[in-house]
C-alpha cells in the first residue's frame, strides 16, 4: 500500500476520534515516524498469535485515540457509519457480546445481534450456511465466539466479510489479550521487560494463550501458574516460564492476572477441592503484603470471589480490573475500524 493510503488511514482516526478533541491525532503518533506510516493490511483479527509486534502497537495506538469517546456527552463518531457489524455469538456472553455492540455503535454501525438457540442452528442449520445467509443481508463485519477452535477461521473461507473472533474454543480472544496488553501499558508505561505472571487453568485457557502471544512478542517475561494438572511444562516450548509456587512467583512480579476458573473445572478430577485451591493459588490481602508493592491485579472476568481472588484485592487499589473493562471499548473499537479501512 502506498504512503497516501497510510495518510487516509491516519487522517480517518483522527477525524473521527477528533470531531470533538483535536488532541487524539497527536496520542496516536507519538511513537515516531513509523507509527506514522505504518499501514494495518489484514482483512481479519483472528489471533495475537500471527501478529507482528508493530501490528499489536498500531490497534494500541488505535485504541487510545478512541479512548476519550466513552467520556463525552455524546458518545459517537461517524467511523463506521452505514456498515453492519454482526455479533454471531454460540456460546453465552455478557461482557464481550455487550462491549462489541457498544463499540460498533459508539462507531456509528449498526448491530444485528445473533443467537444461536433462537436461530436456525437449533434446527440443524450449518455454520457455513448460517454466515451465507446472514452476508447476502449486506453486512460487513462478523463478530464470532464458538465453542469449536477455528471456527472463525473456517468462516473466513466462506465470506467476504470482515471477522473478528470473540473467543473460539481454547485457542484465542484476541481483543482480552489486547485489552489486557493495553491496561498494563497504560498503567506501568510500558510493556517491554515486566514480569507477567498469569494464574489458573491454563491449559484451557484461550485468554492466556492471546495474552501470552501478545506480551511475549512485546518483550514481556511470561509466567505460567497454578495446579500441575492445569498448567502443563509443555508451554515452556513456546517460551513461557511454568511454576507451582504463586508466592515465589509473586515475589518477581510486576503484574499478576488471575483467570477465572470455570465451575465445571472445579468438580472434574484434575482440579484440586476449592480450599485447597484458594490456599495454594488464591489471591489473598496476605499474599499480596509478599508481593511488590505496585503489583498490578488483573482478572479477564467473570470473577469468583473468594477463589481466584478475595474481594479486598479484587476493589483494591491495586486493581484495575475495572479499567479492562472501560478498555474494552476502546480495542474493540479499533479492531473495527482497522479491518473496515480494509477492502
Amino acid at each position: 500500500m502506498s504512503k497516501n493510503t497510510a495518510d487516509s488511514q491516519s487522517s480517518v482516526v483522527s477525524q473521527s476520534a477528533t470531531d470533538v478533541s483535536a488532541s487524539h491525532a497527536p496520542q496516536a503518533a507519538t511513537a515516531g515516524p513509523a507509527a506514522e506510516e505504518f499501514v494495518w493490511k489484514r482483512k481479519h483479527l483472528l489471533g495475537l498469535e500471527d501478529l507482528s509486534a508493530e501490528e499489536i502497537l498500531h490497534i494500541l495506538r488505535t485504541a487510545e485515540s478512541f479512548q476519550e469517546v466513552s467520556t463525552r456527552s455524546i458518545k459517537k463518531v461517524p467511523a463506521l457509519r452505514g456498515r453492519v457489524v454482526v455479533n454471531l455469538f454460540f456460546e453465552d456472553s455478557t461482557r464481550t457480546r455487550m462491549s462489541f455492540t457498544l463499540a460498533a455503535q459508539r462507531l456509528s454501525a449498526d448491530v444485528l445481534e445473533f443467537s444461536a438457540k433462537a436461530s436456525s442452528v437449533s434446527k440443524g442449520e450449518s455454520l457455513r450456511d448460517t454466515v451465507r445467509n446472514i452476508e447476502a443481508m449486506g453486512v460487513d463485519t462478523f463478530v464470532i465466539r464458538h465453542p469449536a477452535g477455528g471456527a472463525p477461521h473456517h468462516i473466513t473461507q466462506c465470506t467476504d466479510c470482515h471477522v473478528i473472533n470473540a473467543g473460539d474454543g481454547q485457542h484465542e480472544h484476541p481483543t482480552q489479550g489486547l485489552i489486557d496488553i493495553f491496561t498494563i501499558r497504560e498503567r506501568k508505561g510500558r510493556i517491554d521487560g515486566l514480569n507477567v505472571v498469569i494464574v489458573g487453568d491454563i491449559a484451557h485457557s484461550r485468554v492466556a494463550r492471546s495474552s501470552f502471544w501478545g506480551l511475549n512478542r512485546l518483550g514481556a517475561k511470561v509466567t505460567f501458574c497454578g495446579p500441575s494438572t492445569l498448567v502443563p511444562r509443555t508451554f515452556e516450548q513456546f517460551g513461557a516460564k511454568v511454576t507451582y509456587d504463586l508466592d515465589a512467583a509473586l515475589k518477581e512480579a510486576d503484574v499478576v492476572n488471575m483467570l477465572r476458573i470455570q465451575r465445571e473445572r472445579m468438580t472434574s478430577q484434575v482440579f484440586p477441592s476449592t480450599e485447597e485451591y484458594v490456599r495454594l493459588f488464591g489471591l489473598t490481602r496476605e499474599r499480596m503484603k509478599r508481593a511488590k508493592p505496585d503489583l498490578l491485579v488483573l482478572h479477564p472476568g467473570p470473577i469468583n470471589r473468594g477463589v481466584e481472588l478475595a474481594s479486598d484485592v479484587a476493589d483494591g487499589p491495586q486493581s484495575s480490573i475495572l479499567r479492562q473493562v472501560s478498555n474494552g471499548l476502546a480495542i474493540r473499537m479499533a479492531a473495527l475500524f482497522l479491518l473496515n479501512q480494509v477492502g
